[in-house]
């Protein structure tokens, strides 16, 4: 489903060239579910921001269901954004004056959907994460779970192939956390890809594939206990973060 092959990421800071990235190669199946963890500064958020096309590589190549994504346009981006992937954040970034129901729509109207077609898919949706009771209040009137939640069945209304989470649960306390956690890993075991972005060693060990980043290099790949393949870190040792 995702291949990155020889992926760069630099920014120019102070005119000077920054490398987020370095030479990065991935490939992700259809319907796995992974985790991405490092330290601050590690490129975790500059993988994901790639990985959701909300970003264009420096170099290297990007292909997302055989596709390549740097001979897209601007609007076939945005389409395969709309269609294909769907985000949730830490702080969840719903629209204050919209209800539950009306963030959950909004990817819809954008999409050109028409009404009655949107309405059933923001029941459905919003039945999938348990909140059809609370469609009609604004996210001030709902919890931190519950505003997450909302979140979710708006990043997964338009049936994405890939959910990508970043620090879904970093605004939470640990209760609502685990609920998310064990919400979004549900929507995995039903074949949807899962990629989760995180500092909690608590929710990235969770996934049967670990992604450890530092310096914008893999240092860690390993799948349910055995490596993947484990990169030697500094000093010449393999890392086992």
């Amino acid at each position: 489903m995702i291949q990155l092959a020889g992926i760069q990421r630099t920014y120019t800071v102070g005119g000077r060239p920054v490398p987020a990235l370095k030479e990065l190669s991935l490939t992700i199946e259809a319907g796995d579910y992974v985790s991405i963890m490092g330290p601050s500064g590690s490129g975790k958020s500059t993988l994901m921001h790639l990985l959701g096309c909300l970003d264009r590589p420096t170099g290297g190549s990007y292909r997302f269901a055989g596709e390549e994504t740097a001979r897209m346009t601007e609007a076939g981006l945005s389409r395969l954004r709309r269609h294909q992937i769907g985000f949730v954040f830490q702080f969840f970034h719903l629209v204050p004056r919209l209800t539950a129901a009306g963030n959950v729509e909004l990817p819809m109207v954008f999409a050109g959907i028409l009404p009655a077609e949107r309405r059933q898919r923001v029941w459905n949706a919003l039945e999938k994460v348990g909140l059809t009771q609370r469609a009609s209040h604004r996210p001030d009137q709902l919890s931190g779970g519950e505003q997450q939640r909302v979140a979710i069945a708006r990043a997964v209304v338009m049936s994405p192939a890939l959910l990508l989470a970043d620090e879904p649960t970093g605004n939470l306390d640990s209760a609502s956390g685990r609920e998310i956690v064990n919400l979004i890993e549900g929507m995995n075991r039903q074949g949807l890809t899962l990629i989760v972005v995180t500092h909690d060693p608590r929710v990235g060990e969770r996934a049967r594939r670990r992604i450890h980043l530092r310096d914008g290099e893999v240092v860690a790949d390993e799948r349910a206990g055995s490596a993947i393949e484990s990169p030697a870190a500094p000093g010449g040792q393999p890392s086992r973060a």
